[in-house]
């Protein structure tokens, strides 16, 4: 078989050699491209005789897996897979895995840290002192004993409400199911609406589903307090921009850290967060660390071994 790793992965030459070298003593066929392509034709004529795709985050239309005749099989190297035409590979039974729990602890952590830049005025505080200011203005809040809603409790939802534990923060919870795990940590379920009013920090964690796309909008921004603030590690498009910066330019709440946007990184200088109060912005990093990078190329490949043995790991498509 031909097995085709369309972008990399962001780890060593010497760790790709390692995972992939069992590949090559099976026989198979085993190409790997260090560069990220946009173009479509381009992509076309990387996937047009493999039977197995690895892809990371770039988008894979189903014009171009339609040029994969051979193709079987596709191990995505992340959580996420909205970004596969799902159609596509459900007509033709391409099975599709993901990389589930890689990048717990990095987006967890990441989560943390937005929080308490923005309840410290981190960044402004760097920005003052460089100009010879003082702290006046600049009083922060502390995390603990704040009530905390998590919307979203699989994995990544449930690491950071352990997280928060430590600050001893109160938990809310909003999921389409219970999770037992959650309930040991003191998470108390409620509604949406119950979340997010009662809550002083929103955190984000769901994946982008028809049923959660634009989840949190201009009603539900509406329901929480002038002085919270909410997080979104999760996907873009769970959240609806426009409506969460008209919120933070008219004080209705007071402050955003926003990891992830309707697209992929760059994003245009028009973009509605870059014009509110009080938004901490990163370019899609939070699962983004060396130990997690690792992870992952791990998980994709122990993915491909085991579909080839007929085993069906991480299944998602």
């Amino acid at each position: 078989m031909k097995i085709v790793l369309l972008e990399p992965l962001s780890i060593r030459e010497e760790k790709l050699k390692n995972l992939s070298s069992k590949l090559l003593e099976m026989g198979h066929e085993f190409i790997a491209y260090d560069t990220v392509e946009k173009d479509e034709e381009i992509l076309k004529e990387r996937v047009k005789d493999a039977d197995i795709l690895i892809i990371a985050n770039n988008p894979l239309s189903g014009e171009v897996i339609k040029a994969a005749k051979n193709l079987k099989y596709i191990s995505v190297a992340f959580t996420g897979y909205d970004h596969i035409d799902q159609e596509i590979c459900q007509a033709r039974g391409i099975k599709v895995s993901n990389a589930q729990g890689y990048a717990t602890e990095a987006v967890a952590e990441l989560t943390l840290g937005m929080i308490i830049t923005l309840l410290r005025n981190i960044v402004k505080c760097d920005e003052v002192t460089r100009c010879e200011g003082t702290k006046a203005g600049l009083m922060g809040n502390e995390l603990n004993g704040k009530t905390v809603g998590i919307v979203g409790t699989g994995g990544i939802g449930l690491r950071t409400a352990e997280l928060l534990k430590v600050f001893n923060c109160n938990l809310l919870g909003y999921n389409r199911s219970q999770s037992p795990k959650a309930k040991e940590l003191g998470i108390q379920y409620v509604s949406l609406k119950e979340l997010m009013s009662k809550s002083d920090i929103v955190s984000l964690h769901v994946p982008l589903t028809k049923d959660t796309k634009e989840l949190i909008g201009e009603e539900e921004l509406s329901w929480m307090k002038k002085n919270a603030i909410l997080i979104n590690t999760a996907r873009g498009p769970v959240l609806d921009s426009k409506a969460l910066a008209a919120a933070l330019n008219e004080d209705r709440i007071a402050g955003a850290g926003i990891d992830v946007f309707e697209i992929e990184p760059p994003i245009a200088p028009d973009h509605p967060f870059f014009h509110a109060k009080n938004v901490l912005v990163t370019p899609h990093v939070a699962f983004a660390t060396e130990e997690s990078m690792i992870k992952r190329a791990k998980i994709v490949f122990d993915n491909v071994y085991s579909w080839m043995n007929g085993e069906e790991k991480n299944i998602v498509i």
